[in-house]
């Protein structure tokens, strides 16, 4: 029985077959069907065999592809399908013996050759179909960022964002159909951005500039980063409670007494692979945490509005628990009756009931128990003095 992949990937150019390799041209030659995008089949006008355009939405070109199991499929993917590519949205769905791979040059490299940047030094992100927020995290005066985009007119509204933000003296260098006889490059800063008529497909190289404010790279971030009603853990006590919570690549976080969202938004920031569900009782803020979320680059956060331990069940089970709001013995034995062992739970309490109740369970349970005190030097008449925040407690413990 030929156990030979079915499915060939081929990582396609705007060269057209002049970059492809041999391998790639053997498997088209071969092929009793390529998928591909119309501006790809264009450049092969002489296939010998059925091409099909790729549909919108994407989830219908991918039913029609693996509908055609059992013949000898290409699919053409532009330059590294894996690299913010159709490829793991393909792949996912079959056996590893079914598919194998032939990239070309990635956008992101052929943009780097053109800039002179060193590929290992820049922010590489592609927001074909993602907000520009998620490249809040990335703005600051200094940064290198290649950013691959859906068409001219989202290059119109990158512009337009990072000169809201403050970031309009960034330098944006334009660059179209890259690699291919249509390649062009310009450069225009964003505040004064007027093309109109870029064409896809589209990269744009960012040398960010500006008195926007960046996002520093640590927990603890200005409160005034996010929106809240008062109910936001904060700065210097987020940031001794993010190193408690200690994120680590892939973890999941369950936040529960949501707020404004900074614990989750500031886990979520720690790693792009990092997700967080957060427990929200009051829509309101649950709301506001989500807003805040997508504004800062981390709209990975699910929100639950529920009141935990409502709505705890049939969650993805976390590697770490906070517990900022609603603190009680039910949750804290609900918690301890699903979670699995070696579980990080962190939580902190301000009001004398529950930190009696964290004094108990510590002593029950075992983990750490610190009281935290925080002053600010504030003016007091003509001089100044130390005004004391409330004291907050905060146990940690495991599973």
């Amino acid at each position: 029985m030929d156990s030979a992949p079915w499915l060939t990937i081929v990582g396609f150019g705007e060269d057209g077959l002049n970059g492809l390799s041999d391998a790639s041209r053997d498997a088209l030659a071969a092929a009793d069907l390529v998928f591909g995008a119309a501006r790809h089949l264009a450049l092969l006008p002489n296939l010998q065999c059925e091409a099909r355009e790729w549909p919108v939405p994407f989830a219908e070109g991918l039913e029609a592809l693996l509908r055609a199991r059992g013949r000898r499929v290409v699919m053409l993917a532009s330059g590294d399908p894996f690299w913010f590519g159709a490829g793991s949205s393909v792949t996912r769905h079959l056996d590893r013996s079914a598919w194998r791979a032939l990239p070309a040059p990635s956008t992101f490299g052929l943009a780097a050759a053109a800039l002179g940047w060193p590929l290992e030094q820049i922010t590489c992100l592609g927001l074909h179909a993602s907000p520009l927020a998620r490249l809040r995290p990335h703005l600051a005066p200094g940064a290198r960022l290649v950013v691959l985009l859906r068409d001219g007119a989202a290059v119109a509204d990158l512009a337009a964002y990072l000169d809201a933000l403050g970031f309009g003296p960034s330098q944006m260098h334009v660059l179209e159909a890259l690699g291919g006889p249509r390649a062009r490059q310009r450069c225009v800063t964003a505040g004064e951005y007027a093309l109109d008529d870029v064409r896809h497909p589209v990269a744009v190289g960012l040398e960010v500039a500006g008195a926007g404010a960046a996002l520093p790279l640590v927990p603890g971030r200005a409160e005034a980063f996010f929106d809240h009603d008062g109910q936001i853990t904060k700065a210097p006590i987020r940031a001794m409670t993010l190193a408690a919570l200690a994120p680590v690549a892939g973890a999941r976080l369950w936040d529960i007494g949501l707020g404004s969202g900074a614990i989750s938004i500031e886990w979520l920031l720690a790693h792009p692979s990092c997700s967080a569900t957060g427990f929200e009782a009051d829509p309101a803020r649950a709301a506001r945490a989500a807003r805040n979320a997508a504004q800062l680059g981390a709209e990975r956060l699910q929100i639950v509005t529920a009141r935990a331990p409502d709505g705890l069940e049939g969650q993805p089970m976390p590697n770490a628990v906070f517990i900022g709001g609603g603190l009680s013995e039910a949750l804290l034995a609900r918690l301890w009756q699903i979670l699995p062992q070696g579980v990080r739970v962190v939580a902190n309490a301000v009001t004398l009931e529950a930190e009696a109740l964290l004094a108990g369970w510590q002593a029950r349970h075992g983990g750490s128990l610190m009281r935290l005190e925080i002053a600010q030097a504030l003016p007091l008449g003509t001089k100044r003095g130390w005004k004391a925040a409330y004291p907050i407690v905060q146990w940690q413990g495991q599973r």
